[in-house]
């Protein structure tokens, strides 16, 4: 019985995200004869470049969620000589809608993402920002200030108090 029941229970495994994410819609700006300065401007840093080929920039992202399967992009951006984009691949690209949906699907357990336009969004924006506006705050202290009840051995209580009564006492006590 209790392998069954340690079976039912698994630890919290966060959510673990790592490396540049390149969207489709990122990858569209890029053009060849771009600088690297340019690239980077689109995509950011690369996480991978090697000292062997400075002119091969490689993006790679990972995202692990709980106990889900890792999901793992790799983009790679080529340079010519002179520092100039000459090619982009690498993996399918999301969009980035195609993308938060994706992770927000992982976390529902697989539910169906609600999809929204942009009024919606607003709209949901609003009645949430409305709601925490009329969310009653506190008037006062969450713990009235009052009398300290000291619980230690009753040999030591009396060595505070004598220490409280007669600082010289306490400083001859203590020689």
């Amino acid at each position: 019985m209790q392998g069954d029941l340690t079976s039912m229970f698994k630890p919290y495994r966060p959510d673990v995200i790592q490396g540049n994410f390149v969207s489709r819609e990122m990858a569209a700006e890029l053009k060849p004869g771009m600088t690297k300065d340019q690239v980077q401007a689109i995509l950011g840093t690369p996480l991978l470049q090697t000292v062997f080929n400075q002119n091969r920039w490689e993006y790679v992202f990972s995202l692990r969620q709980g106990y889900h399967a890792p999901i793992v992009r790799r983009f790679t951006v080529y340079f010519d000589k002179d520092g100039k984009m000459l090619r982009a691949d690498g993996d399918p690209l999301p969009s980035e809608q195609e993308f938060v949906a994706q992770i927000n699907t992982l976390r529902d357990g697989g539910k169906k993402p609600k999809s929204l336009t942009e009024a919606q969004l607003k709209a949901e924006i609003a009645a949430a920002q409305k709601q925490r506006e009329q969310v009653a705050k506190p008037t006062a202290a969450a713990s009235q200030p009052g009398d300290l009840t000291l619980y230690a051995p009753p040999a030591e209580i009396a060595r505070l108090q004598q220490q409280t009564a007669s600082p010289a006492a306490a400083a001859s006590a203590a020689d």
